[in-house]
């Protein structure tokens, strides 16, 4: 239980301190975050991006979130600086909470190994 506790503290901490930086104060939600984490890992953090693009942003980071648990491995950039994750695992089939848990975790590690937040 007291995990539970501190995921749950840790990610209203990351939305918080996220949503003051990049959001006036809007509470930002996952999907916002994850887009953020995508941006952060292609580098590039001021060009304006088409919806493709967007989409492959965030697959960029449920890849770099996800690597630690072994479901992806990188693989390579390419000639436009966009990094390229080769599937290692499949993930296992999770419940919208399930996965929504999942997530939140990863992430949360993600900024923990940023030192953006303890």
């Amino acid at each position: 239980m007291a995990r539970d506790i501190q995921l749950k503290e840790r990610w209203e901490l990351v939305v918080e301190k996220l949503s003051n930086q990049f959001a006036d104060g809007d509470t930002l939600d996952l999907d916002a975050i994850i887009y953020l984490i995508g941006v952060q890992e292609l580098g590039q953090l001021h060009r304006q991006f088409k919806k493709d693009q967007k989409l492959d942003l965030m697959h960029i980071a449920i890849c770099k979130v996800l690597e630690p648990y072994g479901f992806y491995e990188f693989d390579f950039v390419d000639d436009e600086g966009w990094p390229h994750y080769k599937v290692k695992a499949q993930l296992p089939f999770l419940k919208a909470g399930e996965q929504s848990v999942l997530m939140k975790e990863a992430i949360v590690n993600y900024f923990v190994e940023l030192d953006y937040i303890d």
